[in-house]
């Protein structure tokens, strides 16, 4: 609830580290990995750029290849993570998607003004995914350890 009404994953930081701790998850892994979560794991925003450009990619009738979106796929979540801290961050790499389909630069920056009026909305659930995975992730990764070691998890996964 933080990170959908705050639409910020470092205000969440605090919220997701007491989540671990109530998870009984090892502090060596989210203290490190929440702080970092909140900065570069953005998949809300890949998933905004790839859902925006593949939008206007089908409305104005080209072909996509399977290739080309998979590589539009890894090209929106490099970028994204450099979206984190700007607000609306995400939309302002739209551009870049959809330049590689060819997608004119007025057409593309009608893309980025449909996502700023739909941005309050879009922004909360985007920051909301981001910040939730980062808690999973954790969960996993301190799963796997603990598997390694012959532990039982925690979370009994």
């Amino acid at each position: 609830m933080t990170a959908f009404f705050t639409r910020s994953s470092a205000a969440n930081i605090p919220v997701n580290i007491s989540l671990c701790e109530r998870l009984g998850l090892d502090k060596d892994f989210y203290s490190v990995s929440i702080p970092l979560g909140a900065t570069i794991n953005m998949n809300g925003a890949a998933i905004t750029i790839t859902v925006m450009t593949l939008a206007a990619v089908n409305t104005l009738g080209m072909d996509v290849s399977i290739g080309t979106a998979i590589v539009l796929c890894v090209v929106a979540t490099i970028a994204a993570c450099g979206a984190s801290g700007v607000a609306g961050g995400s939309l302002l790499l739209i551009p870049l998607a959809c330049s590689l389909f060819g997608i004119s630069d007025e057409i593309a920056m009608q893309l980025v003004a449909i996502g700023f009026i739909i941005g309050v909305i879009q922004d909360s659930l985007e920051t909301a995914l981001n910040s939730s995975s980062d808690v999973l992730f954790t969960a996993t990764a301190d799963a796997k350890a603990r598997m390694d070691e012959g532990q039982d998890t925690p979370l009994n996964l």
